[in-house]
């Protein structure tokens, strides 16, 4: 397995790194907290508050992409959306080192998931999800991913082939569906506006406090991409089954921005990307790591034959011969 640097991260080295970095005394009390990609860990200061610090994997941002993730932060905490935005350190910057690895701290905020959404959780989450994409197009993000078939599934896909993820004898089958499908997905995607987006916004991913309604958390992948984006990974099921749900959604997200109806029909074609950054994403674990951590098949025969039909399938409901 590589020595990446993450084996490095002991508890003496992430405490003495946030330490500098925020200019005051922590007490011995280093609790790692689950996380698929970054090192992050529950952390307490000299007056018992307690803090939270994210470690990025490296190469997986470029500088410039962590900062658009700090300042859409800001951005959004400015204009006091429910987010959980960093704390400064010592120097006014948001980011700290500790060697090659850039790390971020975080106030604790505690919440609970939402098992089924109620009516005005529906309405809720849409003003909060309309808020959120008014600050987003305040300003751009050039170093961020542009959520486009033509741009981010090209780049995913093409990673998969250059590293030789697939069994040989299925490249060509991979290879065929994912030219179709974005063939058929681009056109769709021409003079739809792009802005800043959260880009992974599910449930796992909004927290409910109540008293305070819902947060939404965790910007490592936010993107540049349309808003019907951040809408559809909530949906329960299909399109023809959660008509109430999305009227509710977009009832609260209209409170506060407009919504181009015509990009719901971008839904179908927003899944089959998100089959194949799925993929990809998996790849890079399992490259970068030696092992997947999230399917054991990954990377087995079977598991190829089983994706490449998934996409065939999808590539069917999106021509509409389904």
């Amino acid at each position: 397995m590589a020595d990446y640097p993450f084996s490095r991260l002991d508890p003496d080295t992430v405490l003495a790194c946030v330490e500098q970095a925020l200019g005051r005394r922590l007490l011995n009390v280093c609790r790692p907290h689950a996380s698929y990609i970054n090192r992050v860990f529950e952390l307490q200061d000299e007056d018992g508050v307690f803090i939270i610090a994210k470690f990025y994997r490296p190469h997986r941002w470029s500088e410039a992409a962590l900062q658009d993730e700090v300042r859409f932060l800001l951005d959004c905490a400015a204009h006091e959306l429910p987010v959980i935005a960093p704390l400064p350190f010592g120097d006014g910057e948001y980011l700290g080192s500790c060697g090659d690895i850039r790390f971020a701290v975080y106030p604790r905020c505690g919440g609970r998931l939402v098992d089924e959404y109620q009516d005005e959780h529906w309405l809720q989450i849409g003003r909060l999800l309309g808020r959120l994409h008014q600050v987003g197009r305040s300003r751009t993000a050039n170093a961020r991913e542009r959520l486009h078939p033509r741009y981010s599934t090209r780049k995913q896909a093409d990673y998969l082939l250059g590293n030789r993820l697939l069994p040989e004898d299925l490249v060509t089958p991979f290879r065929r569906v994912v030219d179709a499908l974005i063939e058929e997905m681009a056109p769709r995607f021409d003079g739809v506006e792009s802005l800043r987006i959260h880009g992974d916004c599910h449930a796992a991913n909004l927290i409910y406090r109540p008293g305070e309604s819902f947060y939404i958390i965790d910007f490592d992948d936010m993107v540049v991409g349309p808003a019907v984006q951040d809408l559809w990974m909530l949906l329960p099921g299909p399109l023809d089954q959660v008509q109430r749900e999305l009227a509710l959604l977009l009832e609260g997200y209209e409170s506060f921005s407009p919504f181009a109806d015509q990009t719901i029909q971008l839904i179908e074609s927003l899944r089959a990307m998100r089959f194949v950054h799925y993929l990809s994403w998996c790849g890079r674990q399992y490259l970068e790591d030696g092992q997947t951590r999230v399917d054991e098949s990954y990377a087995s025969y079977g598991y190829w034959q089983r994706e490449i039909a998934d996409l065939q399938d999808q590539l069917e409901i999106i021509c509409g011969r389904r």
